[in-house]
């Protein structure tokens, strides 16, 4: 077409844009950064499912952006309505901030918990950016660098039939691009006929020839050029994702895109878009899959399969949320967990990320792996600060416990308090939902009266040892008294002192020490293992431990 049949098609198809880039360029001008200052964005679509991609991206961009001293930004990206889930944006940004992140301008929430915008460069919702896209369109309209397409999808099918009997590659392109180069006329005659249309964009690529890329995780790559003429602007005027991120990625100054590398099919694409744009190229950032282990093989980690894709798991099972950032980091920096060995409390501002330790052929994600850093990291918290996090997630959760957790909170934290701190402190809990487990029988809602003593001794043996042993206790007894009584007990019975003194010679006792501590332990706790027993009877009390044993001596006759 010439020039003047270029901008009477661009004056068709947008007849009320009268704004130019330039326009834009001047609405959105550079940010006043420092220098080397990194702009990043998360961009997830609002389907309602908020998973630990979002989170792995999130916290990539993050570190980038503010260790550089840059912005962090989330733009909504709603341009599919049909995918799109009430509610969905609001249940995203509170998931996020949950998880540590949060930006420095985007879509957010006001005082009702309504969307909003925050920042210079919106609005933050792609939905409501139709206005600008279309200011591009018409643009690439007037340079010859897109064009209108009238195609029914009755014929788009028709075209992948052939070119699936012809064993070609699929798309719109070469001589199934039927409007590509069709006269004026006959797109007006379309026009006039209210044949809906989609925008498409004019490829000049060709397959047969190929280019470097560097990307900042997987070095560089090789690149086979875009042929495909992809649509820009679906029939009601909203754009599509591939032309929305690079007017958007550009006018919001964003200088690093981290996203998944399910995108490296699409990067040929994008490159070249952002050429006929005229706009400078960000530097990508295409994070590796997350994987597991099935059997003996690795799969991506699936919505459908997998419950620990979703973040929503992790806060219904009551990891903290320092575990699961954590976590992350180390999936994300290779030399993360040899940092936080050696600086265990340290905040995460203090680590230096660098694309350049990411993985760059995916990443393994191990619950077992992340239940070993979560119980470090809750070994390493306050009582007060455990209590805290447990009464929050078990007020959601677990309402029952939460009465029985929260109706003494002195009471609940001295139970936490047992093995906390020093050098080696307890690792029991990994979720906040093993402390019902772990601690419930200091509740008596949750005791269990028939817990199981040891096997090996009869009925008559362990009523007798917790007879004699109730006869004897005292909760004044420091540990060592405490520990001197279980052991006259044990010898008064036939019991070795000692456990080492049973190793050396077991047939001369009917068990020892540990044995009759056992019996102990099964009566006030209602189970085998529980922490530091002197510790539990002090902070259950007197009162309670001799009416527990006394119940389990009536149980025993």
């Amino acid at each position: 077409m010439t020039e003047n049949e270029l901008k009477q098609l661009a004056d068709l198809l947008f007849p009320d844009v009268i704004k130019t880039p330039a326009d834009m360029e001047e609405m959105f001008p550079p940010r006043k950064l420092p220098e080397g200052a990194i702009v990043s964005r998360l961009a997830p679509s609002p389907t309602g499912f908020v998973h630990l991609g979002n989170v792995m991206q999130g916290l990539t961009s993050e570190r980038l952006a503010h260790q550089s001293g840059g912005v962090l930004f989330l733009r909504v990206e709603d341009t599919d309505a049909k995918r799109e889930v009430a509610g969905a944006s609001e249940t995203l940004i509170e998931m996020l901030k949950h998880y540590g992140i949060e930006f420095d301008e985007g879509a957010a929430l006001d005082a009702d918990g309504m969307i909003c915008d925050k920042g210079e460069y919106g609005p933050y919702k792609q939905s409501q950016r139709a206005f600008i896209y279309h200011v591009y369109a018409k643009q690439l309209l007037l340079e010859n660098k897109a064009y209108p397409c009238f195609c029914t999808e009755e014929e788009l099918e028709q075209f992948h039939n052939e070119q699936e009997a012809e064993k070609a590659n699929f798309g719109y392109y070469g001589r199934w691009a039927k409007w590509r180069d069709r006269p004026l006329s006959d797109i007006i005659d379309a026009l006039n006929a209210g044949k809906p249309w989609v925008l498409r964009f004019r490829s000049e690529g060709s397959i047969e020839h190929k280019f470097k890329y560097n990307d900042l995780i997987k070095g560089e790559v090789d690149i086979t050029e875009n042929d495909i003429d992809h649509v820009l602007l679906k029939s009601d005027g909203i754009p599509t994702y591939h032309f929305a991120h690079a007017v958007d990625d550009h006018l919001m100054r964003t200088t690093h895109v981290v996203r998944g590398d399910e995108w490296l099919a699409s990067l040929p694409f994008h490159i070249q878009l952002f050429k006929a744009l005229g706009f400078k190229l960000p530097k990508y950032v295409h994070i590796g899959t997350l994987m597991k282990m099935d059997g003996t093989s690795k799969r991506k980690l699936s919505k459908r399969k997998d419950p620990e894709l979703a973040l929503s798991y992790y806060k219904k099972e009551g990891y903290p949320t320092e575990s699961v950032v954590d976590y992350i980091m180390t999936i994300l920096n290779s030399n993360f967990e040899d940092w936080r060995r050696a600086n265990p409390t340290a905040p995460l501002d203090d680590f230096k990320f660098s694309a350049k330790k990411m993985n760059a052929a995916g990443s393994l994600f191990d619950i077992a792996k992340l239940c070993d850093v979560s119980k470090n990291i809750i070994s390493r918290m306050t009582a007060e600060k455990v209590y805290d996090e447990v009464s929050g997630w078990a007020s959601e959760f677990d309402p029952e416990f939460y009465a029985e957790f929260s109706k003494d909170p002195d009471y609940s934290k001295a139970v936490l308090s047992i093995g906390r701190g020093g050098n080696k402190p307890r690792k029991d809990l990994a979720v906040w939902s093993d402390v019902k487990g772990y601690a419930g029988f200091f509740y008596d809602k949750y005791y269990n009266a028939d817990g199981e003593y040891p096997e090996a001794f009869d009925k008559a043996t362990v009523r007798t040892a917790l007879e004699k042993y109730a006869s004897v206790y005292d909760e004044n007894d420091d540990q060592t008294a405490w520990f001197e009584k279980i052991k006259d007990v044990s010898e008064s019975l036939g019991f070795a002192r000692e456990t080492k003194e049973y190793k050396a010679n077991p047939v001369a006792y009917k068990g020892h020490v540990g044995d009759v501590s056992s019996f102990i332990r099964v009566a006030v706790t209602g189970q085998q293992n529980s922490p530091d027993l002197y510790q539990v009877m002090r902070i259950i009390g007197k009162g309670r431990v001799l009416a527990r044993i006394g119940n389990q001596i009536d149980k025993l006759k």
